[in-house]
């Protein structure tokens, strides 16, 4: 039976949030803790974020190490998980040029996150007719192609990502079936890992809007303090309609609820059972599903909900906080973390890098086929 072995990672945009928690980065450490993966490889994608910040590069500087303390405050363990840069491993350059051949410009058009995530930052196919907007950088618009480059380079088994990935991951998938048909049985297949809570496929921002998203500021950060958090929680938006307490109220939909069920674990109701005590009611809840049949019935407000959501937030972010706050004091040894995972990653990518060559017959100078060519070639042109 092959190795298995997980490749994921982010773009470093800034700090993270707790929609990258639920979505991947919670996953990310249970995985590695479970023993069950011989590798894991965790990737800081700078040369992906440079695709639409090539006017700010100390931007995606400044925010690798601010990635790498939210991984390492979330328990990532860099005696278990590989951390490093991509831009660091020129191998992933070199797959990303040789898969370009393998994929059409018209796919890489009707891949649905690429369009979406055009969208989202303003871009334009066609400046003619909308002078405000830039066009769409060419690396960006082929992101899934270089995406299929990292996932490939460490013959990656495994893609813990979130909802919104999934077309990505598939086209990986096709890019390998069409490189392993045309030049023998090289690359590994890939599985995707999605999260197995629901409701943590993609967490809402805390506006109620679809995504949460730095640019829009709906976001919880890991490192956020306890007053912030406090703050975001506080406005958070609900249910439109349900303006008295005693009116009844709306689960589906209400964001207050959606990270009550991605962040709310049972042991939490004997915890913060407080939180449900006001000036004219007091509630004793075992259950989320007890707390949301009696927002439903009406009665209980939406600030009391809140103050719990407050808390199980709180109890899940301290000790991320506190492990930051360590690291923090410790940069060098953050640097040392991923100058040594960049090594390993870059030595693991040549060894595909040199599989790829070796089937695509463009290995020239390695040992034997050197010589091989020489009398070929020689017998070819003194017949």
């Amino acid at each position: 039976m092959g190795k298995k072995i997980i490749l994921t990672g982010d773009r470093p945009t800034g700090r993270l949030h707790i929609g990258h928690y639920v979505g991947s980065l919670r996953r990310r450490v249970e995985l590695q803790n479970s023993g069950e993966f011989d590798k894991i490889f965790i990737m800081i994608a700078d040369a992906q974020a440079l695709t639409d910040n090539a006017d700010n590069p100390e931007k995606v500087r400044q925010n690798i190490i601010e990635v790498a303390l939210d991984y390492l405050a979330a328990g990532l363990d860099p005696e278990k998980s590989t951390l490093f840069i991509q831009s660091q491993v020129s191998e992933l350059t070199e797959l990303d040029f040789f898969y370009q051949n393998l994929v059409t410009v018209q796919r890489l058009q009707r891949n649905p996150t690429v369009k979406q995530e055009i969208q989202l930052r303003g871009f334009s196919d066609n400046d003619e007719e909308n002078e405000n907007k830039a066009g769409t950088p060419v690396g960006f618009f082929c992101y899934p192609i270089s995406q299929a480059a990292d996932i490939t380079a460490f013959k990656a088994t495994t893609v813990p990502v979130g909802e919104d990935q999934k077309p990505m991951i598939e086209q990986t998938r096709e890019i390998v079936r069409k490189f392993n048909s045309t030049y023998g049985e090289v690359l590994v297949e890939p599985e995707i890992l999605l999260p197995d809570n629901a409701s943590c496929l993609r967490l809402p921002g805390t506006d109620g809007k679809a995504k949460m998203s730095k640019s829009l500021g709906n976001c919880i950060y890991l490192s956020d303090s306890e007053e912030e958090v406090k703050a975001k929680v506080k406005g958070m938006y609900t249910d439109p309609n349900h303006l008295q307490v005693s009116d009844p109220g709306t689960v589906e939909g209400n964001t207050v609820f959606t990270y009550l069920d991605a962040f709310c674990k049972p042991e939490h109701f004997e915890k913060f059972a407080s939180c449900w005590v006001g000036k004219k009611v007091s509630f004793e809840f075992h259950s989320l599903d007890e707390v949301k049949d009696q927002y439903r019935k009406g009665g209980l407000g939406d600030m009391m909900v809140k103050n719990f959501l407050t808390a199980v937030l709180q109890d899940t972010l301290e000790p991320m906080r506190a492990r930051r706050k360590e690291y923090e004091k410790n940069i060098p040894y953050v640097y040392e973390v991923l100058r040594k995972g960049s090594e390993e990653a870059r030595a693991a990518a040549a060894e595909t890098l040199a599989d790829v060559k070796r089937a695509m017959r463009i290995n020239y100078f390695d040992e034997g086929v050197l010589d091989e060519l020489i009398k070929e070639q020689t017998e070819k042109y003194n017949q």
